[in-house]
């Protein structure tokens, strides 16, 4: 059996909150509760399990996910609507602007507990 990614917490002071945000920017539904655990699915059978943790400071992460090229404007929009500044650049430095690495476009986004998302169109090109 090859070896997959099935499923990762994500630390949420808010986990429907989080989970709905993120869901929605990535034209998604989250999922009814599961546990102590708001699920987004996504559609390589990942699931991303927003765990509401309000004792411990949370220490941001950075989620990357590959998105169709006809999704992308939409995804945009969707942050534009929201309210939410995205950038080119992982550290935030080119707000507003998206990236064209490897052929692709890209943009990278905070969500509710600044964890840094980011959407991209072509998978990163390895030596």
């Amino acid at each position: 059996m090859a070896v997959q990614l099935n499923h990762t917490v994500v630390h949420a002071t808010d986990k429907r909150a989080s989970a709905d945000f993120l869901a929605g920017i990535l034209g998604l539904r989250a999922g009814a509760p599961f546990g102590p655990f708001v699920p987004v699915d996504l559609s390589n059978d990942v699931t991303l399990d927003f765990y509401e943790n309000t004792e411990l400071t949370l220490t941001p992460s950075h989620f990357a996910f590959l998105v169709p090229e006809e999704d992308f404007d939409g995804m945009i929009d969707r942050l534009e609507a929201a309210g939410v500044t995205y950038y080119a650049d992982p550290h935030h430095g080119q707000p507003g602007r998206v990236n064209t690495l490897f052929g692709g476009r890209g943009a990278y986004f905070a969500d509710p507990d600044g964890h840094n998302m980011e959407i991209m169109t072509r998978p990163y090109v390895r030596p």
